[in-house]
């Protein structure tokens, strides 16, 4: 896998491209290095990348196991250490779902999205980040 990031301007922002899609991400930085919120800052598509990760395992899963799922959405919290570099130290998954779902069900399926299936759960939490996660059906 290999991406490109293309300089868009005099100051910190840039467009991220795939050897994979033709979809292209803006990235900026804090206003503090010039960044002028022109994309997402590195940090955050990196929570980005753990939920999105975590609720496409668990939406396949919820789907094997025939579950009736209606809606899906995934919160993605990090908390950061104050000393630079500034990593996050813990991460929380809140899932919101809505359907006839069987709780029992989603708990294990979210358990085996996050904790088994998940590659940037495990990059993250190899480098001793504490991932946690939560399940709310409507």
């Amino acid at each position: 896998m290999k991406v490109n990031l293309q300089r868009k301007n005099k100051e910190v922002h840039f467009e991220a491209s795939s050897e994979l899609s033709p979809i292209k991400v803006h990235i900026d930085g804090s206003p503090e290095i010039g960044g002028e919120g022109l994309g997402v800052r590195p940090m955050e598509l990196i929570l980005m990348a753990l939920g999105s990760c975590s609720v496409f395992d668990l939406s396949t899963i919820l789907k094997k196991q025939r579950q009736q799922l209606d809606d899906i959405q995934v919160e993605v919290a990090g908390k950061r250490r104050d000393e630079v570099p500034n990593i996050f130290t813990d991460i929380h998954l809140s899932f919101f779902l809505k359907g006839d779902i069987d709780e029992a069900k989603a708990l294990k399926a979210a358990e085996l999205a996050v904790k088994k299936y998940c590659s940037v759960h495990d990059m993250l939490a190899a480098g001793g980040v504490n991932i946690t996660y939560s399940l709310k059906i409507n």
